[in-house]
C-alpha cells in the first residue's frame, strides 16, 4: 500500500483554495493528512528534533515530534543555540542555565532521549563558518544514525531569525551529506558509518509550501507540556497564573482560565497560546484553525520530504517475468 493511501483518512480532503492565510497548500493530490497509527510501526527509526532556540519545537511541532515517539521512534533533541540573550534572569549566565533548565524539561515531556547542547551565541548563528556547524551535524546523523528530523523550513520565505535561517540551511546540507562515503572518512576510523537522513518535517514562521497536514489531536496535551516546561523564555509557561492572580486580586474571574492556577497555565497555553493568539500577527492559523480546515481537532503543518520510490525499480516489479 502507497503510504500516501494509507495516511489518507477515507473522507476526501475539504476543496481549499491555493492560499491560505500565508500558507501555500500542495494540491490535493500530493497533500497528506497524517494520523495517529496504532502499534510501533516507527519502531528501531531514530527521530531529531531540532531547534535554535528553547521555545521552536514547543510552539511548532511538540505534537508532531510527541506522536512520531508514541509510535515508536527512539528521540533526541538537539538545541543549536545557548539562548544568551533570551528570556528571563539577572544575568546572561543565569539566562543560559534557566533556558537550559527548560530544555531539558521539554525533552522529557516529550519523550525524547538526550539533549545535545551545540551552544552556538543566541543571534549570532550567521557568524559561525557553516562548515563548522555542518561537520558537527554530520557527525551527530552518524553517531545517532538519525533517519527523521524535525526542523526550521530551510525554504521558508521571509525569516528574519538567523538562527532559524541558518539552523535550516546547515541540517538540509549536513543530512544527505552523512552519507557519502568521502566526507570526513576520520569517523569511519571512528567505527562510525555514512548515513542519509530520509525524511524532513520542516515547519516554517512564515509562508511556507505545505504538503502534509499532521493530526495531533491525541497529542494536544503533550503539547502544552512542552510548552510548560518552557517557562524562561516561551509566551505560555506560568503567565496564565499571573493572569489568574492578578484578576483574582480585582475581584475578577475570567473562566476561560479556570479556578486554580495550574488550570489557569495549561488553560492559557491551549486556549490563547496555540489557539485564539498563536502567529496570527503573521498571517498563520493556529493549531485549532489549521485542524478545524480538515476537520480536525487540532493540527500542525509542515513541508515534508521522505523517500521516493524509484520509478525503474516499479517498472521492474511490473514488467520482470
Amino acid at each position: 500500500m502507497k503510504r500516501r493511501t494509507f495516511l489518507r483518512s477515507s473522507v476526501a480532503l475539504p476543496i481549499l483554495p491555493s492560499t491560505l492565510q500565508n500558507r501555500t497548500f500542495a494540491s490535493e493530490e500530493d497533500l497528506v493528512i497524517e494520523r495517529p497509527v496504532n502499534g510501533k510501526p516507527h519502531q528501531g527509526k531514530v527521530l531529531a528534533a531540532i531547534q535554535p532556540h528553547s521555545d521552536d519545537i514547543p510552539i511548532f511541532a511538540a505534537g508532531t515530534v510527541a506522536k512520531l515517539i508514541d509510535e515508536g521512534y527512539r528521540g533526541y533533541l538537539i538545541q543549536m543555540t545557548n539562548d544568551d540573550h533570551a528570556g528571563a534572569g539577572a544575568t546572561v549566565g543565569e539566562v543560559i542555565r534557566n533556558n537550559e533548565l527548560d530544555t531539558d524539561h521539554v525533552a522529557r515531556s516529550l519523550g525524547l532521549e538526550k539533549v545535545y547542547n551545540l551552544y552556538y551565541r543566541n543571534h549570532r548563528m550567521d557568524n559561525i563558518s557553516p562548515v563548522e556547524i555542518r561537520s558537527r551535524l554530520i557527525f551527530l546523523i552518524r553517531l545517532l544514525k538519525i533517519d527523521t528530523i524535525v526542523c526550521y523550513d530551510p525554504w521558508g520565505d521571509y525569516e528574519e531569525n538567523p538562527d532559524h535561517y541558518v539552523t535550516a540551511s546547515a541540517w538540509e546540507a549536513a543530512r544527505w551529506m552523512a552519507g557519502g562515503r568521502l566526507d570526513y572518512p576520520e569517523h569511519f576510523d571512528a567505527g562510525l558509518k555514512p548515513h542519509t537522513v530520509s525524511e524532513m518535517y520542516y515547519f516554517a514562521r512564515g509562508p511556507q509550501l505545505v504538503n502534509r497536514i499532521v493530526d495531533i489531536s491525541h497529542y494536544i496535551d503533550k503539547k502544552i507540556e512542552a510548552n510548560l516546561a518552557n517557562v524562561t523564555q516561551g509566551p505560555a509557561g506560568k503567565h496564565g497564573a499571573g493572569i489568574f492572580n492578578r484578576l483574582r486580586s480585582e475581584g475578577k474571574k475570567l473562566d476561560l482560565l479556570g479556578n486554580t492556577e495550574d488550570e489557569a497555565n495549561r488553560n492559557y497555553i491551549k486556549k490563547v497560546v496555540l489557539d485564539m493568539d498563536s502567529q496570527r500577527l503573521r498571517g498563520i492559523p493556529s493549531d485549532r484553525e489549521l485542524g478545524r480546515q480538515f476537520e480536525l481537532e487540532w493540527a500542525e503543518a509542515f513541508h515534508y520530504h521522505g523517500p521516493q520510490a524509484s520509478v525503474f525499480d516499479e517498472y521492474i516489479r511490473q514488467n520482470a517475468y
